[in-house]
């Protein structure tokens, strides 16, 4: 017979992972808690203007189309994408001073000459260096499960793993090749997409960056919300089944095996359980035994170490904005060190750093004819960072701050006048929508003894037929990674059929 397997969640791995299995030949069932599929990678619909929730930024897209691939359909028929060149606007000095970045190598080096031939120097001695570590951390970590300890601490992986040298952290690994602060910032930055403090996080997270430069950013019509609509139409397609609007109490074990979930106080046995739920929070509230959890009790869940969480506006403006030159921008801090220091510090923010999304200027369907919708993304703590209350009185300070620094970029002095519709995410929504642990959007921080090996795996540990997906499991957080995430968790599964 069939065997049948339960996924908690349709975000990006939950997905991935059923589409993965239903190709497979498995019967497969996932169970979603909200109306619509791809947990935060999802859209915010108002009046009239269509906003990605969460990710934004397309990297790595093969992996993207290798879901599509594997079962043997063509990804432009679900997923059409585009590069973008120039990939991002870099605002320094409240917005009087734009780099433009580009994957364009010849156009990277003469910003980089016009500070320094040195730096320029140092700037291609980093793509060689970290295309190097790439390399390796693709093909020995990036890919591959690590259930046991053996399975790290062997010579041939330790090896391994000082090639990747990451016992520096990613601002002092970029100062031994580039100088200049804003140039050194505009790459060093990038940790955040992974939520991670570059003076924190481990040397090897400069190699987001480096995967922009030497292979792009892109853009999926209609959005990131494509993905998780064409992954679900496949997997329909497939012959699977999305049950929405559906919360899962518990999962059910017994004799040291998952044999399903329990909904509605009702039992829905299965074959096989595998969670897309965040990995802290599907421990504390969905596991419920201590001895099926290992070493992760709720204890340990609440010591461990959180990425920053985000405020964002959605913001429907009644003009275009030719003024901004690219999709993705970013807008310094003047103080970015404190700036930073004061997310992961817990610190509220007095200069902030932004993100600024404009999807309509490259999509008009996401807009009313004529305009454009904003997205700005503010990276603030995580809830069991900050030593201040979320409330309506933080929002507002932050939103001031949002709009008065926007304002200060080309043409955009009126910008809090053009304001026709707007929505807000806040920490507090991260948590209760999502079941981020502590609204901590990217999830467990991925520093250095929180990645690889030490980062809580597919496979359950304590228990049998129940497996984890998404951003707080190895290989950690970012769609390109979260996709390699389901990747390993269904070979995970597959290996253990396949052992019976």
């Amino acid at each position: 017979m069939t065997k049948t397997i339960t996924i908690i969640g349709a975000g990006v791995a939950g997905l991935a992972s059923a589409v993965r299995l239903q190709n497979e030949g498995y019967d497969v069932t996932i169970i979603e808690k909200e109306s619509a599929p791809g947990g935060k990678m999802n859209r915010i619909d108002v009046d009239g203007y269509y906003f990605d929730l969460g990710p934004t930024i397309v990297m790595m897209p093969e992996l993207y189309r290798e879901v599509f691939e594997l079962a043997g359909r063509d990804p432009e028929d679900y997923i059409p994408m585009q590069r973008l060149d120039p990939m991002y606007s870099g605002y320094f000095d409240n917005g009087t001073k734009q780099y433009q970045v580009t994957n364009d190598l010849v156009k990277n080096i003469e910003m980089f000459e016009e500070i320094s031939d040195a730096d320029a120097e140092g700037f291609m001695r980093y793509l060689s260096d970290l295309y190097h570590r790439f390399n390796v951390a693709k093909k020995h970590f990036l890919q591959r499960p690590f259930r046991s300890q053996k399975d790290f601490y062997n010579p041939f992986m330790i090896g391994q793993g000082l090639k990747l040298r990451t016992l520096s952290n990613a601002e002092n690994l970029m100062k031994k090749y580039i100088k200049d602060k804003r140039m050194r910032q505009m790459i060093s930055f990038q940790t955040l997409y992974i939520g991670v403090s570059p003076f924190k996080g481990p040397s090897l997270y400069t190699i987001i960056p480096m995967i922009e430069f030497l292979y792009g950013v892109w853009f999926i019509k209609g959005g990131m919300r494509t993905m998780a609509s064409g992954m679900e139409q496949l997997f329909l397609e497939l012959g699977g089944r999305i049950e929405y609007d559906t919360s899962v109490e518990r999962i059910v074990i017994e004799d040291q095996k998952a044999v399903g979930v329990s909904v509605n106080e009702s039992f829905i046995p299965s074959d096989y359980v595998m969670c897309n739920a965040d990995f802290p929070y599907a421990m504390k509230n969905l596991v419920e035994k201590p001895e099926h959890k290992g070493k992760y009790i709720d204890e340990k869940i609440d010591k461990m170490d959180y990425s920053c969480s985000c405020f964002v506006l959605y913001l429907g403006m009644d003009r275009k904005y030719p003024e901004i030159d690219n999709v993705h921008n970013f807008v310094f801090s003047e103080d970015l060190d404190t700036n930073i220091n004061q997310i992961f510090d817990g610190d509220i923010l007095d200069d902030p750093s932004l993100y600024m999304y404009l999807a309509s200027k490259i999509d008009p369907s996401l807009a009313p004819e004529g305009k454009d919708g904003i997205y700005i993304l503010m990276p603030v703590s995580d809830l069991s960072t900050m030593k201040y209350e979320w409330n309506d009185e933080i929002t507002q300070l932050y939103r001031d701050k949002i709009i008065k620094k926007i304002k200060m970029l080309p043409g955009m002095a009126r910008f809090d006048q053009e304001i026709v519709a707007e929505k807000r995410m806040t920490p507090l929504e991260f948590e209760g929508r999502f079941n981020a642990y502590n609204g901590a959007t990217f999830g467990l921080r991925p520093t250095l003894t929180q990645s690889n090996h030490m980062r809580p795996q597919s496979k359950a540990t304590h228990c049998d037929n129940l497996y984890f997906t998404g951003s707080s499991t190895h290989p950690g957080a970012g769609v390109p990674i979260v996709l390699l995430s389901s990747k390993i968790a269904v070979g995970e599964l597959l290996k253990d059929e396949n052992n019976r």
